[in-house]
């Protein structure tokens, strides 16, 4: 009795994984925002920039991911981009941690049958943002992978921030992962101002390519991020480390995801009130 049924549990396995995702290649939607902030907008006060992400493992388990997202490391994030999501729980987590937030799905999940994809929340103003359409489709499910890219206003300095999601291994071979990145840097290369790219990379040695490419790789050294893959990055351009404890991941995570968070605390790279100014940049 025992083989037909692991049989039968391996077969229904192997159908999940090669069932195809709905792609969303609109760049203009299906788009999901939310402003819950109670900041004051565009404040010029001083200080340094939390920066956090988190892979939520299809946003099955939002309520746990509230309680992580307000520990001590990780509480009071300036930016926050999150995986794996959909556009209930990306709400959600906005309105229980009061952030604004842009949210782009890239698909509809072939076996959870509703959104999935990257958003960007900040309890700053998110003054515009956008789907950001990345290359190949995955030989499994025939996804294709999408960012979602915002400008976020804080403490008077813009900031470009892309929350990312690259193909997995079962997926697409480095190469893929390699154009997926290439075609964010493409898109950050025409805004001049300070620039985040943060997200689940299903890859450690694409962080060579970014630092190649001008980035500071935050999380290089924060450890392992699911299982014992470190996955999860922050990559950096115009800001720096604030100060000697800078990155980290958390690691009591209550079930809310297989992945752990990772943080980053940075600061402009111009001092004074001249890097604390609207950036000119245009996409």
């Amino acid at each position: 009795m025992r083989t037909p049924l692991r049989g039968a549990l391996l077969a229904a396995l192997l159908l999940a994984g090669c069932a195809r995702a709905t792609n969303l290649l609109e760049p203009s939607g299906p788009a999901f925002t939310g402003q819950y902030a109670l900041l004051g907008r565009d404040t010029l006060a001083v200080g340094p920039i939390r920066i956090v992400t988190f892979n939520v493992k299809l946003a099955r388990r939002v309520d746990r991911a509230i309680e992580v997202l307000r520990s001590d490391s990780l509480r009071g994030a300036d930016i926050l981009t999150l995986e794996e999501m959909d556009d209930r729980g990306t709400d959600r987590i906005a309105r229980a941690l009061h952030l604004d937030y842009a949210y782009y799905p890239g698909a509809i999940h072939p076996t959870e049958h509703k959104f999935f994809g990257p958003a960007v929340l900040s309890p700053w103003r998110i003054a515009r943002s956008w789907k950001l359409l990345l290359p190949h489709e995955s030989r499994t499910r025939h996804q294709r992978r999408t960012a979602t890219a915002a400008e976020v206003v804080v403490r008077g300095l813009t900031i470009r921030v892309y929350g990312v999601h690259l193909e997995t291994p079962a997926g697409g071979s480095d190469r893929v992962r390699e154009d997926q990145v290439m075609a964010i840097l493409a898109d950050a290369e025409r805004f001049k101002g300070p620039v985040v790219i943060a997200g689940d990379f299903n890859s450690y040695g694409i962080g060579v390519l970014l630092e190649r490419h001008g980035y500071r790789w935050l999380t290089r050294h924060a450890g392992p991020t699911i299982s014992y893959f470190t996955w999860d990055q922050i990559f950096v351009r115009g800001l720096k480390p604030a100060g000697p404890e800078w990155a980290g991941v958390v690691r009591r995570t209550l079930g809310a995801s297989d992945h752990h968070p990772v943080y980053a605390v940075v600061v402009p790279e111009v001092s004074g009130a001249a890097g604390l100014v609207k950036s000119p940049g245009t996409r």
